[in-house]
């Protein structure tokens, strides 16, 4: 109990520097979204959409809110994610989820740069299974009624019951199987030395006219972990629903679910089982 009541409150101090999105030589920052404002209120719902309601995927537990309970300003210069175990709710759990209302295209004969700095609450893995938290992508199409993988995945980074393991990952085509392996994806790994600030990255790589030497490229803290290319797709409908459609942004905190499997006794919620997001940006180089 006294871990968790120190992680709420170093949750809620400030941090000395606002945060703000690096330049990179060669990229133009074309969009950033840092996270100002007074501590408990909500982001920018001018940029993002909060969800509210329980979309019945995966076999998650949570219900999202849009409550500062679970999406939150941290007051410095933050963005909290918060699951809360909710006894009112049909499946004990709370979380928060946004999808940002800003779309992009990856640019034919670019280099589309895609980040975010990241950190996750500070309980110990024994106290976080089925605990999800993601930063990923969907092709906006899905919005306009293309259905699932159809519609094209990027999943930039997920991690489940705290383990300092970050997963990338393409979901494509068709569900069983298709050119993805749907329900699995197409993805790699890759350990990270401890749950502060890290960065996620993701690049397409359009230079190339012919989209069988196009890539979709993975990095923590600038190391590649991992690499879709069009060649291993093979055809051009599905990688441009990957790779050449309008992409918008995910940061959410699921419970539960068929990959994690359900919390235990053991799992703790609120802050200490937090993703806390200090900025998402997108570059053309």
């Amino acid at each position: 109990m006294a871990l968790r009541l120190l992680t709420t409150l170093l949750s809620l101090s400030a941090f000395a520097t606002a945060w703000e999105a690096p330049q990179y030589g060669g990229f133009s920052r074309v969009w950033q979204e840092t996270f100002p404002g007074a501590a408990g209120t909500l982001p920018n719902e001018g940029t993002w959409t909060i969800l509210n309601g329980d979309l019945g995927v995966n076999n998650e537990l949570q219900v999202y809110k849009r409550d500062p309970r679970n999406v939150q300003i941290s007051g410095g210069n933050t963005l909290q994610l918060v699951p809360w175990r909710d006894g009112s709710q049909p499946k004990g759990w709370t979380s928060g989820r946004m999808e940002s209302k800003y779309t992009f295209t990856p640019e034919a004969g670019r280099v589309t740069r895609v980040e975010a700095a990241i950190m996750f609450g500070p309980s110990p893995t024994g106290n976080k299974q089925g605990i999800w938290p993601a930063y990923w992508m969907l092709g906006n199409s899905i919005r306009q009624g293309t259905v699932w993988p159809a519609c094209g995945e990027l999943d930039i980074m997920e991690t489940v019951n705290g383990q300092l393991i970050g997963h990338g990952t393409v979901h494509c085509n068709v569900y069983p199987g298709g050119i993805c392996n749907e329900g699995n994806g197409i993805g790699s790994s890759i350990g990270f030395p401890d749950q502060g600030w890290h960065t996620w990255r993701l690049e397409i790589d359009r230079r190339s006219g012919n989209y069988l030497d196009q890539s979709i490229n993975w990095y923590l803290d600038g190391v590649h972990f991992h690499q879709v290319t069009g060649s291993r797709i093979g055809n051009a409908q599905v990688w441009a629903s990957l790779a050449q459609s309008p992409l918008f942004f995910i940061l959410n905190v699921a419970v539960g679910g068929d990959w994690p499997g359900s919390p235990n006794g053991n799992t703790w919620d609120g802050y200490g089982s937090r993703m806390e997001v200090g900025y998402v940006a997108h570059y053309v180089g």
